[in-house]
């Protein structure tokens, strides 16, 4: 009793607040009472993410030890719902405009239920290290593991994306904002061959660099060289888990996201929201997730994703697909899954 006494007093919230002083925001920790000086309006979003994520790596905790902060908050920060359900996830929740970011230990009921909310990949804030002789082993570069991985290196970082870029970035912005933060080195130095840029047909598309740019996200590139250099200022995507390889294969696989695949001449909105299915595509014949779940990620409303579920029919990169408007959830069946 004693012991889960004391696994229940375990406390993983973090909040920073960005307060507006001359000369920029100053990020303020009540945690463990930072105060920055002055930042760049443009890169103080990123700053406070990277500061939440080092307190997540900091204070890290063994999975059977993390419980759900919302509820023992007495689930104040989202309005009534079934009930704490699912694995204990971190949330990272925007609020007052972005003023304050908030991130938590948080069942996925809870995570769901909160608005302005997206989960945070452990893969992003370091995970919880078994001794290195208990380590599983690399699977082959081919085999199912693998593939399965690539996946989910891709949903992860789809969700982050998702938190970390405004809501209105367009899919052609978050499809090559992905293909950066998976192909980054530690420092946040990218180099895309103008090859890559060409077959997702974005090449010398300064709009979208200026997008990313003006949102903080990253440094606006010269356009000219045939190997373009590209530096991100998202300090929280320079430190991920795995290594640089295993991510270029998953950014490599978000390309061409089989087993749904539409023309490399289709719309951008149309193909993230391929990606996006894709990367929560099971190994089931009916697969599922939340409606609110695809238009964040895809940067739509509900009814626009509808839309793009419907070209995709339409074009037989899937069967079939429903809304269960009492669950939000959608389920999609593949063409070949197709009885």
């Amino acid at each position: 009793m004693r012991l889960a006494d004391a696994h229940a007093a375990v406390r993983r919230i973090w909040t920073v607040e960005l307060r507006p002083r001359a000369g920029g925001p100053s990020l303020v920790c009540p945690h463990c009472t930072a105060h920055t000086p002055p930042l760049k309006a443009s890169s103080a979003r990123s700053a406070a993410l990277a500061h939440l994520a080092c307190h997540a790596r900091t204070d890290v905790l063994p999975g059977h030890l993390r419980t759900c902060q919302c509820r023992a908050q007495g689930c104040c920060w989202h309005p009534r719902h079934r009930g704490c359900a699912g694995p204990v996830l971190l949330a990272l929740t925007r609020d007052r405009g972005g003023r304050t970011w908030r991130l938590a230990d948080t069942c996925a009921a809870c995570a769901a239920a909160t608005s302005h909310t997206a989960v945070v990949p452990d893969t992003l804030v370091g995970r919880f290290q078994s001794h290195p002789s208990h380590r599983p082993s690399t699977p082959p570069r081919n085999s199912p593991e693998s593939g399965f991985d690539q996946r989910v290196r891709v949903r992860e970082m789809l969700t982050y994306l998702a938190s970390a870029l405004p809501r209105f970035t367009s899919p052609a912005a978050r499809l090559l904002a992905l293909q950066c933060a998976l192909r980054t080195d530690t420092r946040g130095q990218v180099g895309l061959p103008a090859g890559l840029l060409g077959g997702m047909r974005l090449r010398m598309r300064r709009e979208l660099w200026e997008e990313l740019a003006h949102s903080g996200w990253l440094e606006m590139p010269d356009l000219k060289p045939t190997h373009l250099k590209v530096r991100l200022l998202d300090a929280a995507v320079l430190d991920q888990a795995p290594g640089r390889s295993a991510r270029r294969r998953a950014a490599h696989w978000a390309l061409r996201p089989a087993p749904l695949l539409v023309p490399p001449t289709a719309p951008h909105a149309l193909r993230l929201t391929a990606l996006v299915l894709a990367a929560h595509t099971s190994a089931q014949v009916h697969h599922s997730t939340g409606m609110d779940v695809l238009a964040r990620l895809c940067g739509h409303s509900p009814h626009q994703t509808a839309e793009l579920l419907d070209r995709l029919t339409c074009s037989h990169a899937l069967a079939a697909w429903r809304h269960n408007q009492d669950t939000d959830e959608v389920l999609w069946q593949l063409p070949h899954q197709q009885a």
